[in-house]
C-alpha cells in the first residue's frame, strides 16, 4: 500500500510541475491567456523588483511593469530561445523600459526647468534702473551739446530719427558724402566726450 501511495504521489507531483518560462512564452506567442497568467505569476515579482530599483517611485514602477507585460503579450512571437532564456529576455525588456522612463522623466524635468527659467520674472531694482537710464541720458545730452550744430543735426536724424544716410542727405539737401563725414566726425567726438574707448 505504501508503494501504491508513493506512485500516486509521483503522478500528482508530475502534473503540478509548472511549465518552464520558455514553454510558457511559446504558448503566450500563440495567444494562450492561461500561459500568460502563469508566466506573470512566475516572473512579475522579479520584473517589479528590477523596475522599482531603477525608478524608485512605486506608482511609476507599477505602471512601467504593466507596460512591460503588455509588451510581452504583444511581442512574445519575437522571443528566440536559442538567444537566451525567457527570464533574461523579459528582464532585459524591463530594464530597457525603466531606463526609457528615467530618460523621458529627466527630459520632461529639464524642459520644465528651462520654461520656468524663461518665464521667471527677474526681480530688479526699478528705481536703480530708472536712475541709471537717466544718468546715461544726461551724459549723452551733455556730449551732444558739445557737437557742432551740423553734426548734432545729422546724428539726431540718423540715430534718433531712424533715417538712413541717404535719407538724411535728402532731408538736409546736402551731398551724401557730407552726411557721412558729419556722422563720422560727430560719433568720434561723442565717443571722446563720453570717455568710451575705441
Amino acid at each position: 500500500m505504501l508503494v501504491l501511495m508513493s506512485a500516486e504521489f509521483d503522478v500528482d507531483r508530475e502534473s503540478t510541475v509548472p511549465d518552464s518560462q520558455e514553454e510558457l512564452l511559446g504558448r503566450v506567442a500563440q495567444g494562450d491567456e492561461a500561459a500568460f497568467g502563469e508566466l506573470y505569476d512566475q516572473i512579475a515579482p522579479r520584473v517589479l523588483g528590477l523596475v522599482r530599483r531603477l525608478l524608485v517611485d512605486p506608482a511609476q514602477s507599477e505602471e512601467v511593469t504593466q507596460e512591460i507585460f503588455l509588451e510581452i503579450w504583444q511581442t512574445a512571437t519575437r522571443y528566440e530561445a536559442q538567444r537566451g532564456g525567457a527570464s533574461t529576455w523579459i528582464l532585459t525588456m524591463a530594464h530597457r523600459r525603466a531606463v526609457d522612463r528615467i530618460r523621458s522623466s529627466q527630459a520632461s524635468r529639464d524642459r520644465d526647468v528651462k520654461i520656468g527659467i524663461r518665464d521667471l520674472a527677474v526681480a530688479y531694482d526699478e528705481v536703480s534702473e530708472t536712475v541709471a537710464v537717466r544718468i546715461e541720458h544726461e551724459r549723452v545730452e551733455k556730449a551732444m551739446s558739445r557737437l557742432t550744430e551740423l553734426q548734432r543735426q545729422a546724428i539726431s536724424l540718423a540715430y534718433y530719427g531712424g533715417l538712413s544716410q541717404s535719407e538724411v542727405a535728402e532731408r538736409l539737401q546736402i551731398p551724401l558724402g557730407t552726411v557721412k563725414t558729419r556722422l563720422r566726425d560727430g560719433l568720434i567726438r561723442l565717443r571722446d566726450e563720453m570717455g568710451v574707448a575705441s
